[in-house]
């Protein structure tokens, strides 16, 4: 019988208590010291030229154009984090270095919002991004980081643009563009989205005609598209770059007109000639005032007018109503030798294929709804493989018919031929004749660099009355972007920069007389497509990247990212290192050899917009739970390359397992030599598993086998239900703790001390499985008969297929199927099923 106690022991009971009791986990603490810890030790710090294993860890760097990170950033960084933190566990030297895209209009945009000067307020903005890249716990390398707005950077971006220069790929040239009224700039056709801004939804894009430069990224279109095959990248990444490549093989054919020059047009579809009733040239189209009639010169006029106001993206969309204007002129049809009409509609573009079209509205959907819209002739030309052998009635039939595997009709000497034999039939006939080359297209177009904004590097051209166009000298960087307090962009189409007059006249570097600088800046774009070749050599001023640290360390091993910018970013940066390559600077043409597309992350199941009120700041989480539980619960939501919907109360669980955890670790003892073998093989499986989904990126099913292995240790321990005395070997929890650090550093750092270790968890090995050790010594198996489960047997590993059926036979559930009938045949699957057919 216990022995009561007295007052002065009650009133001590509880005081005593909270002496004894072990501390909680307090995450704001720890991650404060490990913090403190990583920058005193420089344990982040890679040592580029002593490194045995290099592995270069490469995340997308962030625009600093807001107040700080949103989630959707904390997400991307984490997971790469992840990774870079898994490889280093297991012995490589991991570089994982940080950066910010700190030019652009994503930059200048909010400083306008604000009412800032973008030199003031980036700057701010990066010291604030920063702190929060700190506090999530990265793996960063800090003394690389770099700023593209730095001239130490910069430089080296106009450098690389003198050297696309040198080499005849940078071009000025008068071209259409779009242009968003509101950011006062061109727009890539990727930024116009059904016509209006991407970045001001409520705006409608225009077209205008610039001079522009262009990087004639086009000469490199088959290469990028080849080596595409080879490259270890997300397959929605490489397939989005194909299609926007857009390789298509077809032939130019001419249609003589009344003028010199014919009418050249390049068609996929050379099979289909015999029904061209019509020509449509774009209203930009050189030949378009020489075959306008006399009496149809101001029609043709407005119209031209009238598109010229319209974005391209608009013109390329096809569920709309079919304008156009006739010239009153007519072509030759090489095939048929008929006349046929040339009009002028805004769905031929100047940038696609010749600017010409020929319409062929029984085998094409835009074609025919024109066709129908002007009541030009429609003539079927190829009959549907199986359908009748006479053409019918375009009035009756559904049309057009655009089947590749039909029969020409109506096509002279080569009726009867399926499509795809007519195709190079035809093209060598025509080409016989002088009408036609075999050509290869790409929905590729130029690269136009040029932006009438203020933040960003300016472009290094001088121009010159006598001289013309004179590239800036290469001693002459950088050209240093000048204070403007007035940088606000204007209806001109004239950069803000030419306002700076003691920047913009200068003397021409090659004859001296007075000259003009370009006072358009280059694409943000170009900054990023070279910022990883700058960060293992930011110590170096007098070049862009030592040969010695580049060969070491690239092509980057990994990069991890958003498929938003696969046909932007990720294609120019290939494009780039291309041409250096090319040019002599780079050992390789491809600059990641792995890149994988991580997904995105909704609230509440709908996206994050500040309209709904849902967006997500890690800030305030990160505050109330740390950040190892906010990393862990990102990792949780889902699959890392699809992302999840993030739900306030589903962090909870995350913490919980957290502080499991930490009080597993604080009641570990020394190891006894007898724990149970479900624990131990337990142990096995999940190293297995874990190694395996951090291999590919598999981060939710990794912390959901943690979960698994931690609840059945305390179970069998005691700790589960807090079993006075209850312990834990330390071989059992050691490497949870390895395997846990890539997922939440600091806890595991702190747990990692606690243990006894004085150097950091990331100093130690990657825990090995035993295949032998991880298998079960009992498997279950399901028993059928007739194919249908009976039973559940638990046996050992291995028994013969008559030892199960034996065993099965003896089950009372099973027997009662089987009692009294033959057995026919048994199918046995070793260790996992025994289908008994009576």
């Amino acid at each position: 019988m216990r022995k009561p106690q007295n007052a002065q022991q009650r009133s001590q009971g509880p005081q005593l208590e909270q002496r004894n009791a072990p501390p909680a986990y307090d995450p704001a603490a720890v991650e404060v010291k490990w913090r403190r810890v990583w920058a005193e030790r420089r344990i982040n710090v890679t040592d580029l030229r002593g490194a045995a294993s290099p592995y270069y860890n490469l995340m997308m760097f962030p625009y600093p154009s807001a107040e700080g990170l949103h989630v959707g950033n904390v997400f991307a960084f984490v997971g790469a984090d992840i990774h870079g933190r898994f490889q280093r566990l297991r012995g490589r030297d991991v570089f994982e270095p940080i950066g910010f895209d700190a030019f652009g209009i994503h930059s200048e945009n909010y400083a306008l919002k604000v009412n800032q000067h973008p030199g003031r307020l980036i700057p701010a903005n990066i010291a604030n991004f920063r702190e929060q890249l700190r506090r999530i716990g990265l793996m960063v390398d800090w003394d690389h980081e770099l700023a593209t707005t730095d001239p130490a950077y910069y430089k080296w971006t106009q450098w690389i643009f003198l050297q696309l220069y040198k080499a005849g790929l940078a071009v000025r040239k008068r071209a259409p563009v779009n242009w968003c009224p509101e950011c006062k700039t061109v727009l890539a056709n990727e930024q116009v989205i059904d016509g209006f801004c991407e970045r001001h939804p409520a705006v409608r894009v225009t077209q205008r005609l610039l001079e522009q430069w262009f990087f004639t990224i086009t000469r490199y279109a088959e290469r990028l598209l080849d080596n595409l095959k080879t490259l270890d990248w997300s397959e929605s990444t490489r397939l989005l770059q194909t299609n926007w490549i857009g390789r298509s093989e077809g032939a130019e054919l001419a249609f003589a007109t009344p003028v010199s020059d014919p009418i050249r047009v390049y068609t996929t579809r050379p099979d289909t000639v015999f029904g061209a009733t019509y020509l449509v040239l774009a209203p930009e189209h050189p030949l378009v005032e020489a075959l306008t009639a006399g009496d149809r010169q101001a029609d043709v006029r407005a119209y031209r007018s009238r598109v010229a106001q319209m974005d391209v993206v608009s013109r390329k969309v096809g569920e709309r109503q079919k304008t156009g204007v006739f010239t009153g002129s007519y072509a030759r049809n090489p095939a048929t030798g008929e006349s046929v009409p040339i009009w002028v509609a805004d769905y031929v573009l100047m940038e696609y294929g010749t600017g010409a079209i020929m319409g062929v509205p029984g085998h094409d959907e835009r074609d025919y709804a024109f066709a129908k819209h002007f009541g030009l002739e429609i003539r079927w030309v190829v009959r549907p493989a199986g359908a009748a052998a006479r053409a019918p009635d375009p009035d009756v039939v559904d049309m057009p018919c655009t089947d590749w595997d039909g029969v020409l009709i109506n096509s002279g000497q080569f009726d009867g031929l399926s499509c795809r034999e007519a195709v190079p039939a035809i093209t060598a006939w025509l080409a016989e004749q002088g009408f036609a080359t075999p050509q290869v297209q790409y929905r590729l177009h130029d690269w136009c660099i040029s932006r009438q904004r203020y933040w960003g590097p300016p472009i290094p051209v001088i121009y010159c009355d006598v001289c013309d166009v004179v590239p800036v000298p290469e001693k002459d960087l950088p050209v240093l972007l000048p204070p403007l307090e007035d940088f606000r962009p204007d209806e001109s189409g004239v950069s803000p920069l030419a306002r700076a007059e003691e920047w913009y006249r200068v003397p021409c570097p090659g004859c001296g007389n007075p000259a003009r600088r370009e006072t358009d800046v280059s694409d943000t774009f170009l900054d990023s497509a070279w910022y990883f070749l700058r960060y293992p050599s930011t110590e170096f001023p007098d070049r862009p990247f030592d040969r010695g640290l580049t060969e070491k360390w690239l092509p980057v091993d990994s990069y991890i990212g958003g498929n938003e910018h696969a046909v932007l970013h990720l294609m120019y940066s290939r494009f780039i290192t291309m041409v250096l390559h090319d040019l002599g600077h780079l050992p390789f043409d491809e600059p990641y050899k792995r890149f994988r597309a991580h997904g995105t992350i909704v609230k509440d199941g709908a996206k994050m917009s500040k309209s709904r009120g849902n967006v997500v700041i890690p800030d305030a989480y990160i505050a109330k739970w740390g950040a190892d539980t906010f990393r862990m619960y990102l990792m949780f939501l889902g699959p890392y390359q699809e992302g999840g919907d993030f739900r306030d109360d589903g962090i909870l669980g995350q913490r919980r397992f957290l502080d499991k955890l930490w009080s597993t670790v604080l009641a570990t003892g020394a190891d006894d030599g007898g724990s149970e073998r479900a624990v131990e093989t337990k142990l096995h499986q999940t190293i297995r598993r874990v190694t395996a989904s951090l291999e590919e990126l598999r981060y939710n099913t990794a912390i959901a086998a943690l979960m698994e292995y931690l609840n059945l240790l305390r179970e069998t321990s005691g700790l589960g239900v807090s079993r006075p005395g209850a312990s834990v070997a330390r071989t059992l929890v050691e490497p949870m703790i390895v395997m846990l650090a890539p997922f939440a550093p600091h806890f595991a750092e702190e747990c990692w001390e606690r243990l006894g270790h004085a150097q950091s968890v990331f100093r130690a090995p990657w825990p090995a499985w035993d295949e032998a050790r991880a298998r079960e010594d009992e498997v279950e198996v399901a028993v059928q008969v007739n194919g249908k489960l009976r039973g559940r047997l638990t046996i050992p590993r291995g028994l013969s297929q008559q030892q199960v059926v034996d065993r099965a036979l003896a089950d009372a559930a099973v027997r009662r199927f089987v009692d009294g009938k033959a057995i026919r045949k048994v199918v046995y699957v070793q260790d996992k099923l025994v289908n008994l057919v009576v």
